[in-house]
């Protein structure tokens, strides 16, 4: 059995799974676009899924990470808008 956890995405509660990563619960819940690029405001969401590109770099629990580099943890805060990195 699984062990069913919750993040709060921009003060919102989302179900997740021990194990994943932000980046692949955040996804799992339907968010694809993670911050804007500081340069046009293009959306930006993983691509690589592996740390190289950054691309999915946000605010996690006070400091920009890579989502698909880092654990979800019961309880820890995500801020995707205004994120930039």
């Amino acid at each position: 059995m699984l062990l069913e956890l919750q993040i709060k995405v921009d003060g919102v509660s989302m179900p997740c799974r021990a194990g994943m990563t932000v980046a692949a619960a955040l996804l799992r819940n339907g968010i694809y676009k993670f911050r804007s690029s500081p340069g046009d405001g293009a959306p930006r969401g993983p691509f690589c899924m592996m740390g190289a590109c950054q691309e999915c770099a946000i605010l996690i629990d006070g400091r920009i990470q890579r989502a698909c580099q880092t654990p979800v943890r019961d309880n820890m805060n995500v801020k995707l808008a205004g994120a930039s990195a």
